[in-house]
């Protein structure tokens, strides 16, 4: 009996055995089925909140009453998500190689839709639509400060949810997940980050407006027209100042004058002592020539800057100083409708640029008629304004598009006000670059004298090379700049002598002459510098930067390619770059990479 006992007994251990690998094989197809199941019911509610999401966002305001319906039905869709993907049985699949990282992504994905549709957008939208917008339009030059006060605290809290959304689905590492969800994350965080850029500049624009309209007392605000037919690095030339004061949300125009007799009244002398860095690289300029004040591509000090030189020439003392230009002024006629002028001239979305910026050389010789004509229309176009002329969803979609181009900028003398501003588009600050992204600079300045940057395209791209998703790695970036003349053939005679500036300091009439800054992103090292005209870069340095600086010189229809490497041990996975907004809005003035692959549609 004793000697069968060991073979009885390795039966049983061997039937034990097998019903532990039974048990264990049962146990993984019901939580292999458990978990599939309930990732093509998430796979389905992830799909409606991906088709829905992109026309959900331009109803807000469009259309708040559908926009509230469809915000609540995506919220249900995310919240159903959300909760099958977090009961214990997905948070154990978690923990398992290979498959768990796919579905943590997932889980994370869903957990912050539900957070930023339900708890972030939901109570916006619903805020939006129990305000009229009609309430936030100008009404015979006043806007209620009220109206957009209600709106202050629930387009905080969206702005904190997308924030916290976004760094979520930020933080997945996608090291070992497959290429079709790496994919998905990548979109989604690119959908994230844009949502939470926008919840971001309503929350800042619905905290400073109220005492920017004078809620608690009158202000004064010098608002400067940049004229991109002259490029400075944040537009243009300050072609037309502005003088608006606020009391209560009633809005005036005070006083309008041109940047020309600004700068006469000046006679040469120096406004301020500027930093070393900023003589370096422009010289005293800004601070002797008022349309210069934005050569310094940093608003933080041409703000103040500009406020000192009007004040020193007018006596007047403003709270604040904000800056737009004629292609701002364009989305503004979208909203508004044409306006005409007392020479019968008609000026729609369609020709206000062209008009304001090359038409108007060619049909006044004299700089003075130039101004004038300039003049008369921004104030038609604020006087429509401030009379409640258009839709208001077109008017925010106008300052929403203007303020995400860089296009309008402000700087306030409250120190709290700026302290909100800071960090925003509406900041006009340089670019800062950071663990996750890396971002250049590229500045244009007419070196001519002349109105021909209109004519110059700027083509801004960024390559990568040596992209390892999710690892440190040594990474390569190539920022390439072609710069092109679309100047016609005949420019030196067929254009006015005021636009080409006939020969002024040392062009040619008909060329294009520009000086473009390069900043480099701070900590990445210069691999190599070339520009197609041969000619080598000067270097120098800006607030701990290093900048590249080269001049063209572009006759008509010529073009010129800068290519600028740089390279650093990084786990930085995208790039971008802050572009002077240029004369032609369809130019992307903030182009951007991705080193990791393409996005494809959420969870396809």
């Amino acid at each position: 009996m004793s000697a069968r006992e060991p073979v009885l007994f390795g039966q049983k251990a061997g039937r034990i055995s097998l019903w532990v690998v039974s048990g264990a094989l049962i146990l993984g197809v019901a939580l292999t089925t458990w978990v599939g199941i309930r990732g093509a019911l998430v796979y389905q509610h992830l799909r409606a909140i991906e088709a829905g999401a992109s026309s959900a966002s331009a109803q807000i305001l469009a259309d708040p009453a559908q926009a509230r319906s469809l915000i609540a039905s995506l919220a249900e869709e995310a919240k159903a998500a959300r909760d099958l993907t977090g009961d214990p049985i997905w948070g154990v699949a978690e923990k398992t190689p290979w498959i768990g990282p796919q579905l943590e992504a997932v889980r994370v994905i869903s957990a912050s839709s539900s957070g930023l549709l339900g708890d972030g957008l939901r109570p916006l939208v619903d805020a939006v639509g129990d305000t009229s917008l009609d309430a936030l339009k100008p009404v015979d030059g006043r806007i209620d400060p009220a109206a957009i006060a209600q709106l202050t605290e629930p387009a905080k809290v969206a702005a904190t949810d997308a924030r916290d959304a976004s760094s979520a689905v930020e933080a997945i590492n996608t090291v070992p997940l497959l290429g079709i969800v790496q994919n998905a994350v990548e979109r989604v965080r690119e959908a994230f980050a844009r949502t939470a850029e926008g919840l971001d500049a309503l929350s800042r624009a619905t905290d400073l407006l109220p005492g920017m309209l004078g809620k608690d007392g009158p202000r004064q605000y010098l608002v400067l027209v940049q004229n991109n037919a002259e490029a400075r690095s944040l537009g243009g030339i300050a072609g037309t100042a502005i003088l608006l004061r606020t009391d209560g949300g009633a809005v005036s125009l005070v006083d309008t004058r041109s940047g020309t007799s600004l700068t006469e009244a000046l006679q040469g002398t120096s406004a301020a002592n500027l930093p070393p860095d900023v003589v370096a690289l422009y010289g005293g300029r800004p601070a002797k020539y008022f349309q210069n004040v934005t050569q310094i591509p940093d608003f933080a000090i041409d703000g103040p800057l500009a406020r000192q030189m009007y004040q020193s020439v007018t006596g007047a003392s403003v709270d604040g100083v904000i800056t737009i230009d004629p292609v701002v002024l364009s989305y503004m006629l979208a909203a508004t409708g044409p306006i005409q002028l007392q020479d019968g001239t008609v000026v729609d979305a369609s020709n206000a640029a062209s008009l304001f910026l090359n038409d108007v050389y060619k049909r006044f010789p004299d700089p003075k008629a130039q101004d004038a004509f300039f003049g008369e229309a921004t104030a038609i176009i604020f006087k429509d304004f401030l009379g409640g002329k258009g839709s208001t969803p077109g008017l925010l979609s106008a300052f929403s598009r203007g303020a995400e181009e860089r296009r309008v900028l402000l700087w306030s003398t409250h120190e709290d006000e700026q302290a909100v501003l800071s960090g925003s588009t509406f900041a006009g600050a340089l670019p800062i670059t950071n663990e996750r992204t890396a971002r250049f600079g590229v500045y244009f300045n007419d070196a001519g004298g002349s109105k021909m940057s209109y004519y110059v395209k700027p083509d801004v791209r960024i390559a990568w090379s040596g992209c390892v998703p999710g690892a440190a790695s040594e990474r390569e970036l190539t920022l390439s700049v072609s710069l092109t003349s679309t100047a016609p053939a005949d420019a030196p005679t067929s254009l006015p002598r005021y636009l080409t500036a006939n020969g002024a300091f040392g062009v040619a009439p008909g060329n294009a002459a520009t000086l473009t800054n390069v900043f480099l992103p701070e900590g990445w090292e210069l691999v190599s510098a070339a520009s197609s005209n041969g000619l080598s870069f000067a270097d120098g340095t800006y607030a701990g930067r290093r900048v590249l600086s080269i001049g063209t010189n572009l006759a008509p229809q010529a073009s010129n390619q800068l290519d600028i490497v740089v390279q650093k041990v990084s786990m930085a996975a995208e790039a971008e770059a802050f572009v002077t907004p240029t004369a032609d809005g369809s130019i992307d003035p903030t182009p951007s990479a991705d080193c990791g692959q393409t996005a494809a549609p959420l969870l396809q």
